[in-house]
């Protein structure tokens, strides 16, 4: 049988990022957590997590992690139509709280009213963990969360997928940026003189469109880094650089005139899927169930690619 608490301690590391972190949401001391966790792999006789900035788990600790997290989602679900069920002196867990990896276009242009609906209906609250969209998946690989959206189709063990559609992206700039960077039309050749903004090193968005549109081999341009998705908006409006915005975001500002597209109607889209864990639980289905209606409302069918 599994040692529970030693198992919750763990995926508090994990989840947390630290021991320490751990220990303030269990309630006891970074040693006794330490502990909790060195006597787990002991037991099991395997390493499970990494001692980094932050822990990483193991193979083996991601499954524990996973498992723990789907316990815990359970037993929240249970003590909430039973709050007596709770220990004495323990916290009861009447809201519970789902943990989902969402990417920040997603959570910036069609996934939160989903996530308004979902925690208006149900009471429950939620814990979003931000990455990108190419390694969301990875944080439910590791346990850390128990959904994610992602552009990984291939599904996570125990967990199933559903695609969701194709975000769509348009190469925008302010006008007055156009008429400064781009006086004889854009091209291969103009694209790499102009400054663009990148949202982080993983960021490709602005090289795959300037190849498949523009037939650029490369796009060693002038960056300027934006870590922010409502900030993408804010820098292309202001003139600081031309980038990949989602077309809800900026649908209204092209209509006015205030961004124009560097080529027109050309743009990319980003499929992405849902992959939320198979554990029968009642509240994730409903957040599930929430965020394909949202979906379907703003995310365009068919296969990413530009056009």
């Amino acid at each position: 049988m599994l040692d529970y608490p030693s198992l919750a301690a763990l995926a508090a590391v994990v989840r947390e990022g630290g021991f320490e972190r751990a220990a303030a949401v269990l309630g006891v001391t970074p040693s006794a957590v330490s502990q909790r966790v060195r006597g787990l792999e002991e037991r099991l006789g395997a390493v499970l997590v990494m001692r980094g900035q932050p822990p990483v788990p193991t193979e083996a600790g991601a499954k524990l992690c996973a498992h723990a997290e789907r316990v815990r989602l359970l037993e929240g679900e249970l003590a909430a139509q039973l709050p007596g069920i709770a220990g004495r002196g323990e916290r009861s867990e009447s809201r519970v709280t789902l943990r989902i990896a969402v990417n920040a276009d997603s959570l910036g242009s069609w996934f939160l009213p989903a996530a308004a609906r979902f925690a208006e209906r149900t009471g429950a609250l939620l814990d979003l963990v931000l990455d990108d969209e190419e390694h969301t998946a990875g944080r439910l690989r590791s346990g850390e969360v128990l959904a994610a959206v992602t552009t990984d189709p291939a599904p996570v063990q125990g967990c199933r997928t559903v695609a969701l559609g194709a975000l769509r992206y348009a190469a925008t700039a302010s006008p007055d940026f156009v008429r400064r960077h781009f006086p004889r039309g854009v091209d291969a050749e103009a694209i790499t003189r102009a400054p663009m903004l990148r949202f982080d090193r993983r960021d490709g968005l602005q090289a795959r469109w300037a190849g498949e549109i523009l037939g650029a081999a490369a796009l060693d341009a002038p960056v300027h880094w934006v870590p922010s998705t409502q900030g993408f908006v804010d820098g292309a409006l202001a003139g600081l650089g031309w980038g990949m915005n989602p077309l809800p975001l900026v649908a209204d500002h092209l209509g006015s005139g205030r961004l124009v597209e560097l080529v027109p109607e050309r743009r990319l889209g980003v499929a992405l899927h849902w992959q939320a864990a198979r554990i029968g639980a009642r509240l994730l289905d409903l957040l599930s169930g929430e965020v394909m209606a949202a979906a379907r409302a703003n995310l365009r069918e068919g296969q990413a690619g530009a056009g």
